[in-house]
């Protein structure tokens, strides 16, 4: 049986948890192993947090390559470890930079990819993707018929497991295709930071629409955030009106999400919205309309004006932590 490789991300010197996540789910598929690319110094650290979750083995690559250009040069370096182990599937997180890296790896291999699934299982031909189409109404099953199966995961599929594995490293020298310097990055601006996580990872997001009525209605919303360790998440009509910038945005054209417990605050449910968040495992809605659509998805419904209703519930959380 060969490898499962694990594209493993990484952030101040650390693997982000939905990658501890996908190692969680490997070990159904068969025997983990990371590809830890670029860490440079940090490379020892992540190697043995792999061990730590299940990596077998930890392929690592290193040089400046990583830094300096965009996703080429991970597409080499994944490729050419995905060939040299003769891999049963490569999985990564579901984020936007990753699913390009998926897509390209997919067409170097000459395989089948999987984007947004939502849980994975072993099949009798290879790992089989469970993905949730058309805002919730279908939940399909995926499975790649044709060479090394690539499959993107969504954050938040499954608990991330410690399983203490033998975790070998081993150096991999990658030569880079010309393509790999065509795309360079000559600047880098860190983002101010509120210090919540972000949505697209976070256990629990707390989102805001239309009926928060101006930017200062989102006070309420942080303060419920800020009260469950939550992500702040924000609708298009929220976002297109300035009340909230357009990073936090959950929908079709935004960020898609798939936390523990989504609260939905003053948000109808538009299937714009619905597209984004529908996978959450719990989903609260707080509305004063009880006929928004929003309440045939929620698991949890209040209909009541939210500036009355999320200050109780942060009153009652600070309350059970005292």
């Amino acid at each position: 049986m060969g490898d499962i490789l694990v594209l493993a991300d990484i952030a101040e010197g650390r693997i982000r948890r939905p990658t501890l996540e996908l190692l969680t789910l490997a070990r159904r598929l068969g025997t983990p192993a990371a590809v830890v690319l670029g860490a440079a110094d940090a490379a020892t650290a992540v190697a043995k947090q792999a061990g730590e979750y299940g990596a077998d083995t930890i392929y690592v690559a290193d040089g400046r390559e990583f830094a300096d250009h965009l996703v080429v040069p991970k597409v080499d370096a994944l490729v050419r470890i995905a060939q040299d182990c003769a891999a049963d599937a490569v999985l990564v997180t579901s984020t936007a930079e990753n699913k390009e890296i998926a897509a390209r790896t997919a067409l170097r291999l000459g395989a089948g990819l999987i984007t947004d699934a939502v849980d994975l299982e072993a099949g009798e031909h290879g790992p089989v993707a469970t993905q949730s189409a058309f805002a919730g109404a279908y939940t399909v099953k995926s499975a790649v018929r044709q060479g090394i199966p690539v499959i993107a995961v969504k954050a938040n599929s499954t608990a991330a497991l410690p399983a203490p594995a033998a975790g070998t490293v081993v150096p991999v020298s990658v030569k880079f295709s010309p393509a790999a310097a065509k795309t360079q990055v000559v600047e880098r601006t860190e983002r101010p930071t509120s210090g919540r996580p972000d949505p697209t990872e976070a256990a629990v997001v707390v989102s805001g629409g239309r009926g928060v009525g101006a930017t200062e209605g989102f006070k309420v919303i942080e303060a419920l955030a800020d009260a469950m360790g939550a992500a702040v998440g924000a609708s298009r009509a929220a976002v297109d009106a300035g009340w909230y910038p357009h990073s936090h945005q959950i929908g079709q054209t935004g960020k898609q999400v798939s936390p523990q417990l989504y609260v939905a605050a003053g948000i109808s449910g538009a299937i714009q919205h619905r597209a984004g968040m529908q996978t959450s495992r719990t989903i609260v809605a707080v509305n004063k309309d009880a006929e928004a659509p929003i309440f045939d998805l929620a698991d949890y419904g209040v209909v009541g004006d939210l500036f009355e209703v999320l200050p109780q519930l942060v009153a009652d959380i600070e309350a059970r932590k005292g």
